[in-house]
This record gives C-alpha cells, sequence and structure tokens, in this order.
C-alpha cells in the first residue's frame, strides 16, 4: 500500500511558536498544547514567558451546531440499518441497501440546506465563510455518496448505468434552473443571449424534451430554421437510450444506436445544419465528436460531466468496469495538463476505478470529519464489498472508522449518547472502548450521572457502575446530603462506604435529635443488610417509628437487641440507653427483670470499660445521665419484682 502523503503541520492559532517552543499531550479526543518557559534558541533568557493552553480538538465539526442534524438523523438510519440486518435477504436486500444509502444522502442535502439558509441569514462575515466552507465540504460529500451508490451499492450494470450516471450529473453538476427562467423570461426567448447556452447544457446532460422544447421557441421565430429544426428535432426524438425496465436487450440498443448514429452522420456529411453554427454543433456532439463536446468546457465545469456526456454520445451500454479508461481519458482531455487534479478528482476517479478502498482512504484524508468514511463503510461492508480490504487495517475496516468516529462523539457534551450505539455495533473493540470513554464523561448533574449508569446498568459494566457510583456519593456527601450519598453508596454496593455515612447519619442525630432523609431510611429493606452500621441505622429508626406509634413492648425488645448484638458504634451506647428512660418511666412496666439486668450490665459495660474513663467521670452531664439511668433501672427493677412476685434469674 502505498504510504499516504505527510500532512500539512499543525498551526496553532494565537501561540507564538518562533518565540516559545511548544509541548503537547494527548487527550482521549484532543491535543493540549502549551508554550514551555524554555525558548528557542537565539531567544533572550529574560524573555516574557506566557502560560497559556491551547485546545486543539482532533474532530471539530463536532462542534459545529447546524450539522447536529446531520449526526443525529444518520444515527437513526445506521440503527434501523443494524436492525434489520438479519432481515436483509434475496432481492430486497440490494433494494433496501439502496434506501439506505438515499436515506443517508437526504440527511446529507437537508443539513447543506440548513447551513446554506444559516450563510445567508446571517450578517457576520467569519460565520459566513465557515458555512459557506461547510456547505461546499457537504456537497463534495452527497457527490462521491451518490457515486458510491451507483456504482457499489446499486451495482448498475451495462445500460442503466449510464441513466443513473446521467441523473448523478445533472443532480450535482450544472444547475441551470436560473438561466431557463432568466430565458423564457424574456421577451423573445430565442434572442435571449444564453438561449444556446441552455440548449447546449440539456444537449449535454442528455435532456432531450427540454431541449427540444427550447429549439421549436427558435424555429417558431425564425422560418427559415424549421426545416433544419424539424430534422434535428427528429433525430433528438428518435435518441435510443437505455431502459431500466429491461424491455430490450443490449444488443437490441446497440443496433438502434448504430443506426440512429449512422442517420445523424448522413446529415451532417450533407451539410443540412451548414447554415446554423449552433444546430451543427448539437448534431456534432450528437455524434459524440469529442472535440465538439470539449468546445462547451465551460459550460459542464467538470471532467465527470464530460465524462458522461462523451459515454452518452458515443459509448451508451458501457460496462461498469469499462469506467476505469473512460473516466481516466476523460481526465486527461478535459484537464489537458492545465491542472493537476484535486483531491475531489481523485476520489472520484478511485471510484470509476472501483478502488473502494482508495475511496474511504482519500476521504478520510481530506474530510473534515469521520462521519462520511465510517457511515459509508458500514454500508458497503453491509453490502460484503469489504471483505478483502481489511488486511489494510490489520481489522475490520468498517470497525476501525466507527470506533474513530463514536470516539469524537464522546467529546462532546451530548452527541455522546450517540456514540455508545455505535460502540455496541463494533463486537472486537467497541466495548472496551465504550469503557474507556464512559469513565471520562464529567458527571456534572445527578441527571446525567443517571443516565450514564442506566447505560452501564443495561450493559452489565459493573466497575463503571461502581465507579459511578462512588463518584457521586463523595460529591453528595462533600455537600452534606448525606441521604443522596447513601443512596448512591447503597447502589455502589460499597460497604465500607454506606458505614461512613451511616456514622455520619447517627453524629447527624446526635447533634439535632431528629433523622434527615426519613422517607429514604424508612425504606432501606434488603439494603440495610450492607453493613452493620447501615443495619443498626435501620433498626434504629424502626425503633423510634415503634416508639411513635406506642408499641412500647416491641420497641424495648429491638431497643435491648440492638444494645446486645454489638452492632451500634460504642460511642452511641448512652444514646441507646437514654432512649430507654421514657420506657423505663412508663406507668406500664415495659422491661421485664431480664431485660431491666440486661440494661444494667449494659451500663456498667459503658462506664467501666470507657477508654476515657476519667473524662466520662468528670463530664457533668455524662454523669447525670448514668445517675438518672441507674435509678430508673433500679425503680423499674423493684417495679418488676412486685409485679412478678419474685425475682427470676437473679
Amino acid at each position: 500500500m502505498d504510504e499516504p502523503d505527510a500532512e500539512p503541520p499543525l498551526v496553532v492559532p494565537g501561540a507564538d511558536s518562533s518565540s516559545r517552543q511548544l509541548c503537547f499531550a494527548w487527550g482521549p479526543a484532543e491535543v493540549l498544547v502549551c508554550e514551555t518557559l524554555f525558548g528557542r534558541a537565539g531567544t533572550e533568557d529574560g524573555a516574557p514567558s506566557s502560560s497559556r493552553v491551547f485546545v486543539v480538538r482532533r474532530d471539530q465539526d463536532i462542534y459545529i451546531q447546524t450539522l447536529r442534524k446531520l449526526f443525529n438523523e444518520s444515527h437513526g438510519i445506521f440503527m434501523g440499518l443494524q436492525r434489520s440486518e438479519e432481515e436483509l435477504a434475496g432481492k430486497s436486500r440490494k433494494a433496501q441497501l439502496v434506501q439506505v444509502s438515499k436515506n443517508y444522502r437526504s440527511v446529507i442535502r437537508a443539513c447543506m440546506e440548513d447551513m446554506h439558509q444559516a450563510a445567508v441569514s446571517t450578517r457576520d462575515p467569519a460565520l459566513q465563510g465557515q458555512y459557506s466552507t461547510q456547505v461546499s465540504i457537504l456537497s463534495a460529500m452527497e457527490l462521491i455518496w451518490n457515486l458510491c451508490e451507483i456504482l457499489f451499492v446499486e451495482a448498475a450494470t451495462a445500460g442503466p448505468l449510464l441513466l443513473r450516471l446521467l441523473d448523478w450529473v445533472r443532480l450535482h453538476v450544472c444547475d441551470v434552473d436560473s438561466m431557463v427562467r432568466e430565458v423564457l423570461s424574456s421577451e423573445s426567448p430565442s434572442k435571449h443571449k444564453l438561449f444556446w447556452n441552455v440548449v447546449d447544457v440539456f444537449v449535454l446532460q442528455g435532456r432531450m424534451d427540454e431541449a427540444r422544447h427550447l429549439l421549436s421557441k427558435e424555429a417558431s421565430a425564425n422560418p427559415a430554421s424549421r426545416n433544419m429544426y424539424k430534422i434535428l428535432d427528429d433525430l433528438m426524438k428518435k435518441m435510443p437510450v437505455p431502459s431500466l425496465s429491461n424491455t430490450q436487450t443490449l444488443t437490441e440498443l446497440e443496433l438502434k444506436w448504430q443506426h440512429w448514429h449512422e442517420e445523424c452522420q448522413r446529415y451532417l456529411q450533407d451539410g443540412t445544419f451548414a447554415s446554423n453554427p449552433h444546430m451543427e454543433s448539437i448534431c456534432k456532439i450528437l455524434l459524440g465528436d469529442e472535440d465538439a463536446i470539449l468546445e462547451k468546457k465551460e459550460l459542464m465545469t467538470t471532467w465527470y460531466h464530460f465524462l458522461v456526456t462523451r459515454l452518452l454520445y458515443s459509448h451508451p451500454t458501457v460496462k461498469p468496469m469499462e469506467l476505469r479508461f473512460y473516466a481516466q481519458s476523460s481526465m486527461d482531455l478535459f484537464l489537458g495538463g492545465e491542472s493537476s487534479p484535486e483531491p475531489l478528482d481523485l476520489i472520484l476517479m478511485a471510484a470509476f476505478e472501483f478502488e473502494m478502498h482508495q475511496v474511504i482512504k482519500e476521504c478520510s484524508i481530506v474530510l473534515s470529519n469521520w462521519w462520511f468514511v465510517a457511515h459509508l463503510t458500514d454500508l458497503l461492508d453491509h453490502c460484503k464489498l469489504l471483505q478483502s480490504h481489511n488486511l489494510y487495517f490489520g481489522s475490520n475496516m468498517r470497525e476501525f472508522l466507527l470506533l474513530e468516529y463514536a470516539s469524537g462523539l464522546f467529546s462532546h457534551h451530548s452527541l455522546w449518547q450517540l456514540g455508545v450505539d455505535y460502540f455496541d455495533h463494533c463486537p472486537e473493540y467497541g466495548r472496551v472502548y465504550l469503557e474507556l470513554h464512559i469513565e471520562r464523561i464529567p458527571l456534572s448533574t445527578e441527571q446525567k450521572a443517571l443516565k450514564v449508569l442506566r447505560i452501564c446498568e443495561q450493559r452489565q459494566m459493573h466497575e463503571q457502575v461502581r465507579s459511578i457510583c462512588k463518584i457521586m456519593a463523595m460529591k453528595a456527601l462533600r455537600n452534606n446530603r448525606l441521604g443522596s450519598a447513601l443512596s448512591w453508596s447503597i447502589r455502589a454496593k460499597d460497604a465500607a462506604f454506606a458505614t461512613l455515612i451511616s456514622d455520619r447519619f447517627l453524629k447527624d442525630y446526635c447533634e439535632r435529635g431528629c433523622f434527615s432523609d426519613l422517607d429514604l431510611i424508612d425504606n432501606l429493606g434488603p439494603s440495610m443488610l450492607l453493613s452493620d452500621r447501615l443495619t443498626f441505622l435501620g433498626k434504629y429508626r424502626e425503633f423510634h417509628r415503634l416508639y411513635g406509634e406506642k408499641r412500647f413492648p416491641e420497641a424495648a425488645r429491638l431497643l435491648l437487641t440492638l444494645m446486645t448484638a454489638h452492632i451500634a458504634p460504642c460511642s452511641f451506647w448512652m444514646t441507646l440507653l437514654t432512649d430507654a428512660l421514657p420506657l423505663l418511666e412508663q406507668k406500664e412496666v415495659i422491661f421485664s427483670a431480664e431485660q431491666t439486668y440486661e440494661l444494667m450490665r449494659c451500663l456498667e459495660d459503658l462506664t467501666a470499660g470507657n477508654p476515657d474513663k476519667q473524662k466520662f467521670q468528670d463530664d457533668d452531664i455524662e454523669t447525670t445521665k448514668v445517675e438518672m439511668l441507674r435509678l430508673a433501672l433500679a425503680r423499674n427493677l423493684a417495679r418488676v419484682i412486685v409485679k412478678e412476685g419474685t425475682v427470676e434469674g437473679s
């Protein structure tokens, strides 16, 4: 494979590379360029330095607002093509693929019209230049795509091939509508200065009916030319053309065309049109005279228009594999050594030579984004045309280009969602790329985080799910949004973080005397089993609920369980014992003797086993609480003994 031409050096706007060295670092979808502290050789050491950083994006078109339609609508077409792959079979397969190709082209054309309208409506010269450039690029994209559709997707055969190429030229190359309107709106169309130009263009594009209609005005205005007009009109009317319906064979068409060609030759040699140079020129064109056609070079403007006109009048039954020879000679004749081929010429020539890989390669170099090559290659791959070309890329060429395009989408704040689907349809490396790019999405809002999380969960990307949840839990914790932090940590199944947040809830409760985010805590369900501390938080909240509902015996049993199961933090034991005070002071005896002894043991363990025992004893408030608890427990024990009549288990 030939080496690609060297790319032009990167020019960074605003950077003064003559006075400062530049260094760079690759990012996920961009290059970060900065000026270093070291000057170039010969510069003064004391030269002022700047700290500017320049961002050079690799797919700048992603950020053009008016191209959003191209990316969004083509995504839907792409997804439809992937879904319908199993349904495409038999004769209908080609028709459906051609329709998909036309859908892509309609999106390009709609986007081009929007861009043109934007260029007309804006008053900013810079924007006008930008829009005009994009219109030119989109126009070239549609031109190339349409030719690839004819040659590769539809694979038009001899006969219909020429009709498709004529439609291609009429659509893309020479727009005569404005000239036609100007000529027909004049008082005497046949005397208008552009009259014969319009007739010639119609003939050059094979639009015989329109050419004959204009010539009829010439005959009406000039009686002397009526006989010549009638003969020329008859020749144009009888010109054999291929049929899309295959009602005649190529042999029949060639015979008819040969007879018609001989008739045109006879009239020309007889000098029938000698008195009218315009009609004589048209007759020469009908005969396929290359010199006569080249005289109309300014009307055709491009060598590929010349190619199609030349084929129409000299070889209407051209076969696909013969195109390369006619295309090369037509370009040589048309350019005539006056100018070298442009990149667009080389791409079209590669298409006429059926070098699909070369078309894709040249488009990748010339076009300003990956959209075109990614979608065209995917379509050609569905046409089963690229299997022999994968060796150039070391892997699947379709996947290689889709990965590049999707990576560019991921650099945009909203288009990244489209990139997910493209990665999904890259079977070899798509998941790996998605995992790497999904981690780089800035989780600026909770809504965006949930969107990213849903994508990861649908694809069972467990590591990314945990990472996102941890990031969001940490953000919520920093903002003191404990409920949100706990919810994210539960979703991440992060026991350590859930324990940390549960401690914060308990600390917050101790300071404020009430819980925040009650709905979340009340509905923890099985999630509370994630960690002991979270279990304690849920059960402790349940104790408060039971107490509020005056279900005192159940509340007492739960409180005692929390104390004896050792899942409560030691720092919270005094709070739990204090919560027992209202139950100990109830008129009805709530705690049994055995339960009372358990509470007494817990109190003694707390006071005797506290590492800061001295500090604990010096705290008047804590000392008061301990005395109140001992008194309440003693009273409760006395009441239980009286009630039960005996001391059991003492």
